[in-house]
């Protein structure tokens, strides 16, 4: 009698419209930021809802629609290469988490799953746009089937929160960084523990891949960037740190976010202390420190053409940058005090 209870309950929520957008009296913090790779979109978290702005000149111009949920919180957003469609992650702590899958062009919402009890963090798509990956505040990962919608695998490697996942380059694998200090390195077919990537330092908060090697970037509570390398050259041994490539100047706060620029030649970091730096990814040279922010930097991405980053977090502002650190652009990503019709 319980469980058919329960099934009547997630029955009724799914077939519960959609609230109506929300009207803010004060713009939220920015827990995700996205650009669709044709450059034409920008996806920003927000309250019940994803704001969808368009693109004009790399630069945010208008809020083109808004795409209304119902997790309270979203926590990873992602376009497909194709920039059709927009993954997002996220839930309501403590009750559900959540993903949804929405087109796009028409603005549909094609797919929303309850998983889990407690929110996700953070969503990679695979290469070919099947699979999303995401993490969750039950010690989880999760992979889901984006076309049709369901879980495909719940993987517990983990033994804490895990905030972030990525694929490599050919969706065979997967490396996840979380509370429990460890990137570790999956078998994305079977969900099988292949080993860490890293040595074990503090929690882990970020992560983010090359877009052309399997190189992971990492960081978290001990402040310091980590690039790896996914495959070891030599067998493992105890505290082994052989995948390590390069290590980067410690931050003034701790890591809350990372990108590479499409091209791979520039990485960003972002830090609770709200400055965002960017480095050269091969040499490791400094080339920006990004100011301005009113609190910790949640998110941080570079624009499609790899010229500008994005970065907000605590003070609910997007600011786009030169690669130099120059503000360029102020910009509030929610209608403060009326609402747009979804379109």
């Amino acid at each position: 009698m319980r469980f058919l209870a329960f099934f009547a309950a997630v029955c009724a929520l799914a077939q519960t419209p959609a609230p109506k957008p929300t009207v803010y009296k004060a713009p939220p913090p920015v827990t995700a930021l996205a650009f669709s790779p044709d450059g034409a979109w920008m996806a920003v978290s927000g309250y019940r809802e994803i704001l969808l702005h368009s693109m004009e000149n790399g630069a945010p111009a208008k809020l083109a629609a808004r795409l209304a949920g119902r997790a309270t919180r979203i926590h990873g957003l992602a376009f497909s290469a194709d920039s059709k469609t927009l993954v997002a992650t996220g839930g309501d702590p403590a009750v559900g988490g959540e993903v949804q899958v929405w087109d796009v062009g028409t603005r549909a919402q094609r797919h929303r799953s309850r998983l889990a009890g407690d929110t996700f963090f953070g969503v990679a798509l695979s290469p070919d746009g099947t699979r999303a990956a995401f993490g969750g505040a039950d010690k989880s990962i999760r992979l889901y089937d984006i076309v049709e919608g369901k879980q495909l695998r719940k993987i517990d490697h983990h033994e804490d929160w895990v905030f972030s996942t990525i694929f490599g380059i050919d969706g065979k694998r997967l490396v996840s960084v979380g509370r429990d200090r460890a990137a570790k390195l999956t078998d994305a077919s079977t969900g099988a523990f292949v080993e860490n990537v890293n040595l074990l330092r503090d929690s882990l908060t970020a992560i983010a891949r090359h877009p052309l090697r399997d190189w992971v970037l990492i960081g978290g509570q001990d402040r310091i960037p980590y690039l790896y390398r996914m495959d070891r050259p030599r067998a493992m041994r105890i505290a082994d740190d052989s995948t390590l490539l390069r290590k980067f100047p410690q931050q003034d706060g701790p890591i809350l976010t990372v990108a590479f620029s499409p091209d791979g030649t520039k990485l960003a970091v972002g830090a609770e202390s709200g400055d965002v730096r960017v480095y050269d990814a091969e040499s490791g040279a400094a080339l920006g420190r990004c100011s301005g922010h009113e609190g910790g930097t949640y998110a941080v991405a570079f624009t499609a053409n790899g010229r500008r980053l994005a970065a907000a977090g605590f003070d609910g502002q997007v600011r786009l940058y030169e690669i130099d650190g120059k503000l360029a652009q102020t910009y509030t990503p929610v209608p403060v005090g009326e609402t747009v019709t979804q379109r």
